[in-house]
């Protein structure tokens, strides 16, 4: 009977996380990034090349092929459609919820070990990229997954440890190369007390292993370079290092971590500092690792708020660490329970109400996603407010997370998060649904794309196009009855008997689709 017991408790573990995961409604993908890397994966596909990430007929050198490969793989293993390209995405977060829970066990105890997941799977930055079919989630789970390594190594008799803390770097370098380099520079104190693990061979062993894919790719697409792909990779992360769009202030961390991390941050900083008292060891994880992290990253001139998504799992120890201790303590109990069951909800009602009342009218959102954003925030406001001085500290985190749980729930099944481009989704479904398209390859006029804004239009599009055919320097090279998206209005209307426009929408300029007539 208890083994029974035992087993559901398991089996509970698992089935609470679904509605944070798996979203089997329609998708559509935003243009930057995972648009660009499930165009790449559809040429993969389509011309057979595994080598050179491509962008139309050019080589695209400043990057790996590492996500793309796998996004391309998930679709020729499961199927070409949009669900299997989020599966690499997915298995890394089922997998870092995992270790995530794994590092609770190792740092504190079994004891309310499902709480650190069920806080990263609700913190906001984690919940937007676990649903974005992009790299930084697999990477993220990559470094967690070093982090655990790191802390399961007690002596050199963990070889199985010693080898992951070995492997995951290489892997982490073929999804975003030079980055790998941040996380390492942050665990080099840790390291040096276990200094031991860098002369044991199977350390060695392991960095050789992870680097196998990267190697692999390497040999494989030189011969069609000027000069090795490695020089390219590098020209990147020299761009990156200077002055571009991505540049921000030193402290843009100091702000946007606390804003990211919502709505555990407060949680999670007073977690991180409070552990610099508390277990030698811990410390250099829990503490330093996240601090050194933060700070190396503001040196870096690009700073975007998915770089930081590498401390989410630590982050989400800290906020149970930040529960716990303020919960504990005699000074600060009453104004936790204060402000978590007064002032927040009191907070979160008022912000519902402005929305409902001023706000959802100049949003693109439709009934049911106005209707499950409002319900979820007013769950979370009332679960908040149901918190009393006389709960107990189980009561309190069971609290405290159906609040988050609830609405990030209604986030992802609203379609928020994962049909982030619903109009042009459902254009695009007019489009494919007209017989001129059915089963007529479509070409693009690469002239049209001019700016980010027609990039991203054409991004999309393409990848919404049932059958993408190359791209053209104009619309002058196409032939007669083949069909084209293109900006060019001018050329069109000075050749109207040779073209014919065949659709155009406000939600898709400025691109249009033509024929050649004539």
């Amino acid at each position: 009977m208890f083994n029974r017991i035992s087993k559901f408790k398991y089996f509970f573990k698992l089935i609470i996380f679904i509605p944070l995961i798996f979203y089997f409604g329609k998708r559509s993908y935003i243009a930057y990034d995972e648009g660009f890397y499930a165009l790449q994966a559809r040429w993969i596909l389509d011309k057979g090349n595994w080598i050179i990430p491509l962008w139309w007929d050019e080589y695209v050198l400043d990057r790996t092929i590492g996500l793309q490969f796998l996004i391309a793989k998930s679709q020729e293993i499961f199927g070409r459609n949009i669900f299997s390209a989020y599966l690499p995405t997915t298995a890394a977060s089922i997998l870092m919820l995992f270790i995530t829970y794994k590092l609770h066990e190792e740092l504190f105890c079994k004891k309310y070990a499902i709480i650190s997941p069920l806080i990263l799977s609700t913190t906001y930055i984690w919940f937007d990229y676990s649903h974005l079919a992009t790299q930084d989630i697999i990477f993220s789970c990559l470094v967690t997954l070093g982090l655990l390594s790191l802390v399961k190594i007690k002596s050199k008799k963990n070889k199985l440890y010693i080898l992951l803390f070995g492997i995951w770097i290489g892997l982490a370098f073929m999804m975003k190369t030079f980055l790998v380099f941040v996380p390492l520079i942050s665990l080099l104190p840790y390291i040096f007390i276990k200094k031991d693990l860098i002369f044991s061979k199977f350390f060695w062993i392991g960095l050789l292993i992870g680097f196998i894919p990267y190697l692999c790719w390497t040999f494989s697409i030189n011969p069609y370079l000027e000069k090795n792909i490695f020089f390219y990779l590098v020209e990147k992360f020299n761009f990156l290092s200077n002055k571009n769009a991505f540049t921000n202030p030193f402290y843009y961390y100091f702000w946007n971590v606390p804003v990211t991390f919502l709505p555990w941050s407060f949680f999670a900083i007073i977690g991180t500092i409070h552990n610099i008292y508390q277990s030698k060891e811990n410390k250099y994880i829990l503490t330093f690792f996240p601090l050194i992290l933060i700070l190396t990253l503001s040196i870096f001139s690009t700073k975007t708020p998915y770089y930081t998504l590498q401390i989410s799992s630590i982050f989400s120890l800290n906020a149970y660490v930040g529960i716990k201790y303020l919960f504990n303590s005699e000074r600060y109990r009453q104004i936790f329970l204060f402000i978590t069951s007064k002032i927040i909800p009191l907070f979160i009602f008022a912000l519902t109400f402005i929305y409902y009342f001023s706000l959802k009218n100049t949003t693109n959102f439709n009934s049911k996603e106005n209707s499950f954003l409002i319900l979820g925030l007013l769950f979370f406001g009332i679960s908040w407010s149901l918190i009393k001085n006389k709960n107990s500290f189980k009561e309190i985190l069971l609290i405290l997370i159906i609040g988050p749980y609830l609405l990030t729930s209604f986030l992802l099944q609203s379609g928020l998060f994962t049909d982030r481009s619903r109009e042009l989704r459902e254009k695009m479904e007019y489009v494919s649904s007209l017989n001129i398209v059915k089963n007529q390859p479509i070409k693009v006029d690469k002239s049209g794309i001019k700016n980010t804004r027609s990039q991203s239009k054409i991004i999309r599009i393409s990848l919404l196009t049932p059958k993408l055919d190359e791209g053209l320097e104009s619309i002058d090279q196409l032939k007669k009855s083949e069909l084209a998206w293109t900006t060019d209005l001018k050329k069109i209307k000075n050749n109207a008997n040779s073209f014919e426009l065949i659709y155009e929408n406000d939600i898709l300029q400025p691109w249009k689709l033509i024929l050649k007539s004539n």
